[in-house]
């Protein structure tokens, strides 16, 4: 019987280790397909849909799904572009946006919290996980600038720290803009861990809790403000839960907490039929509904049910649906397995 049981364990383990390397296979296969849609040869990620611009939430997830899949020449083309048009500021933090013809105008020179995030994820894990070079001090650059810059005291708790959209956006002791879904607990954890900077980390666990108390009140915004008082209309955006909301039950479950009240409330609300609701008014009406793959992978991925790399057909749609497809099919390798799932 012991012998029996040692084997059976010994074929569970390889029927494991079979269905991971098929997985990884999978997800090789989509990325090179993702990439001839839209990775230029110089390491630029194009957004069709936004007139071909580059930012660097694209750069950023790109970077991340290059050392994930262990495609170092394209992380170096990507990383190398990067740092040509993006890092135009004063500090390490990226500029969100770049136009064809025009480059970084305007205040495109703003950072985007989460393209810096997961730039600098996708360098720790580089350099920990693949063993590729990391240019000396970089990590530690942007996630200094991140800490520094784009955390900001709760206004209900001063001890507590939110996680900014950018370093330029509205933030005071009464009042602070938040966008849910710029919450990546695992990123933040894992860049904390690597500096030894503390602050990223105390940032995750309040960004968790501030999940919590937005689902116990039925939201999934896109923008909300955080004052003294409680949650508020976001300043200068609407009240809804749409497209940036999407990521935060994808972000969660990627981070092992498939179980947060925030992933349970999207996969109530995202399914509707055959089709996603992927935008709702604050007042909880459905504004827009699809039925596309990285949409109803996302939806799966909620539910806890088994989440596949995007076929070739679901990738000519879209950019941003499709990156999602990608980013929950990783979310789905490499978060803590929950009931239904791979």
């Amino acid at each position: 019987m012991h012998r029996r049981t040692v084997l059976g364990a010994l074929g569970a383990a390889v029927l494991g280790m079979t269905a991971r390397a098929s997985d990884d296979d999978a997800l090789t296969a989509a990325w090179r397909g993702w990439t001839a849609r839209f990775l230029q040869p110089d390491g630029r990620v194009v957004d069709p849909e936004q007139a071909g611009i580059s930012h660097s939430e694209g750069q950023g997830y790109a970077l991340l799904l290059a050392q994930a899949v262990g495609d170092r020449d394209a992380f170096e083309r990507i990383e190398g572009w990067t740092r040509a048009h993006l890092l135009i500021r004063d500090d390490a933090l990226m500029a969100w946006r770049w136009t064809p013809g025009g480059g970084v105008v305007g205040e495109d020179w703003h950072n985007a919290t989460d393209g810096d995030l997961f730039r600098v994820w996708a360098l720790v894990r580089a350099a920990r996980d693949s063993g590729w070079p990391v240019a000396e001090g970089t990590v530690e650059a942007i996630a200094a600038d991140l800490s520094g810059s784009c955390l900001w005291p709760d206004p209900r708790a001063e001890t507590e720290l939110l996680l900014r959209p950018s370093a330029e956006s509205l933030a005071s002791d009464a009042r602070v803009l938040l966008n849910p879904s710029y919450i990546m607990p695992r990123a933040l954890r894992e860049i904390g861990a690597a500096t030894g900077d503390t602050r990223l980390v105390r940032a995750a666990d309040h960004g968790e809790t501030c999940l919590s108390e937005l689902a116990s009140d039925g939201l999934l915004p896109d923008w909300i403000d955080v004052t003294a008082t409680g949650y508020a209309p976001p300043t200068g955006h609407d009240l809804r839960s749409a497209y940036d909301a999407l990521r935060i039950p994808l972000y969660l479950a990627w981070s092992d907490r498939a179980g947060h009240p925030a992933v349970r409330l999207a996969a109530e609300i995202l399914t509707s039929g055959d089709e996603v609701a992927v935008a709702r008014t604050g007042a909880g009406i459905v504004t827009a509904r699809s039925d596309l793959p990285g949409y109803r992978a996302l939806a799966r991925l909620a539910a806890c049910a088994p989440v596949d790399p995007p076929e070739p057909a679901s990738l000519a749609g879209p950019y941003y649906p499709a990156v999602l497809h990608m980013l929950v099919a990783l979310a789905a390798r490499e978060g803590a397995p929950c009931a239904g799932s791979k």
